[in-house]
């Protein structure tokens, strides 16, 4: 099993009776199943169901832990803040007191025994499974008097990480999420267990039933190997000469790539400044096979 402090992860804290309900709804998931025995995968979205953050979300005790990007942390704080009215909660920023380890490599569910749950070690330190898929192997909040070594994994490096999570086709914000531009259902939010689509209303839920009952996806987030390079991230797709995307996060020859449904379906070598590129779909991932009618 391989370690990783991720200096680039931050986490918040929702305490109060409210904290369930108010979360409930405002975001993609069900809430009320963080309650202390697994993890939940979800995002915050605008009105027009556009992605805003995402995060995850652990029940800790009598607060709800969100694992999220630390670059969102303060704006996501702010933005929750705004929603909170009258509701019986308390919003902090830990990121100075608990950091955020990624645990990856065959044994790092088996390690902890998780199954698809949490567990609390000494010292106050949380392992959960990543809710999004099982090979993501697991993620623990570690306070920062407590010592990391309790985890009993080979420190990795920020490469070997990025690379292991693009293998998988796991996007991450904000390279491959863009905030008020990407939508849940082109990253890969339904596969990856992201959205609940029998809970309650939640802010932008319209838009995105919508979207995946319409079946008005036309695009995808899906792993692409290079040939070449170096490969930099925004750079334009092509295939046969028309545009059909654009590279988003970049890990030695591979890397992340909003692709067109129909470049996917090619299967055919793809251009990229010149140096030819392949897509990959993962197993987990669901293209159609045909364009869906509006």
């Amino acid at each position: 099993m391989k370690s990783i402090k991720r200096s680039d992860r931050s986490v918040l804290s929702l305490s109060g009776e409210d904290r369930f309900s108010f979360l409930q709804g405002l975001v993609s998931n069900d809430v009320t199943h963080a309650d202390g025995s697994r993890a939940v995968y979800a995002a915050l979205l605008t009105p027009q169901g556009k992605f805003l953050a995402d995060f995850f979300i652990v029940g800790d005790g009598e607060r709800l832990l969100l694992d999220c990007p630390a670059a969102d942390a303060e704006s996501l704080l702010k933005k929750l803040n705004m929603f909170k009215l009258r509701a019986k909660v308390t919003l902090e920023n830990l990121g100075d007191t608990v950091h955020v380890f990624a645990l990856f490599g065959s044994d790092a569910l088996s390690a902890f025994d998780l199954g698809q749950g949490q567990q609390l070690l000494n010292d106050g330190i949380i392992v959960y499974a990543d809710p999004r898929l099982a090979e993501a192997g697991a993620r623990a909040f570690v306070p920062a008097a407590a010592d990391p070594k309790a985890l009993d994994g080979e420190e990795a490096s920020e490469e070997e990480y990025h690379r292991h999570r693009i293998a998988l086709g796991l996007p991450e914000a904000p390279t491959d999420l863009i905030a008020d531009k990407s939508i849940l259902l082109e990253s890969g939010f339904d596969e990856l267990h992201g959205v609940d689509w029998k809970k309650g209303c939640y802010m932008g839920q319209e838009l995105t039933a919508r979207t995946k009952y319409r079946g008005l996806i036309k695009k995808r987030l899906v792993p692409v190997s290079f040939e070449g390079g170096p490969i930099a991230p925004g750079a334009a797709i092509t295939l046969d000469g028309k545009n059909v995307g654009e590279v988003r996060s970049v890990s030695n020859a591979g890397g992340i790539a909003m692709l067109r449904l129909e470049a996917i379906r090619a299967g055919a070598p793809l251009d990229i400044d010149g140096n030819i590129a392949h897509a990959h779909v993962p197993d987990w991932m669901v293209i159609p096979d045909v364009e869906t009618a509006d």
